[in-house]
């Protein structure tokens, strides 16, 4: 019998790897790829201002079929939630150069989501993953 060989992260809330590092005040979600607490992915996630588009969005990710995807619209970016299958979800992501697909099953996805509620607030210890992510943007040299 041959060791699989992994293509893409998988990940569920009863993994017995940790996998998420936590989720920012700006609702990115912090990943730890493959449970590598030095391999770090952030996600840009769902974030919306009042309860009516938030209750809207959910409805339209638990509707999602295979093959269908969800475009998640942030300032900067976005993201595209596609549906593999029943309970398989995949958003890409660049880690290490290379373009992978994180797997996430319905359950943890959508636990995800569920922080974009507007009167959702993050751990107090997560307040530290944004205010890294804000340093290094501005670290970083202004593109014209």
């Amino acid at each position: 019998m041959t060791e699989p060989f992994v293509l893409s992260p998988r990940y569920r809330l009863d993994d017995e790897l940790p996998w998420l590092m936590g989720v920012d005040p700006s609702r990115n979600y912090w990943i730890w790829v493959n449970g590598e607490s030095d391999l770090t992915v952030m996600i840009p996630g769902l974030l919306v201002t009042d309860l009516e588009t938030w209750k809207a969005l959910i409805r339209r990710f638990r509707r999602l079929q295979p093959q269908e995807q969800m475009q998640i619209e942030r300032v900067a970016q976005s993201v595209i939630v596609h549906c593999v299958s029943t309970n398989c979800y995949a958003i890409a992501s660049e880690v290490s150069g290379a373009v992978v697909w994180h797997l996430f099953d319905r359950e943890s996805l959508e636990s995800l989501l569920m922080t974009s509620h507007p009167d959702w607030q993050c751990a107090p210890k997560d307040i530290e993953l944004g205010r890294s992510w804000l340093a290094q943007a501005f670290a970083q040299p202004a593109q014209v």
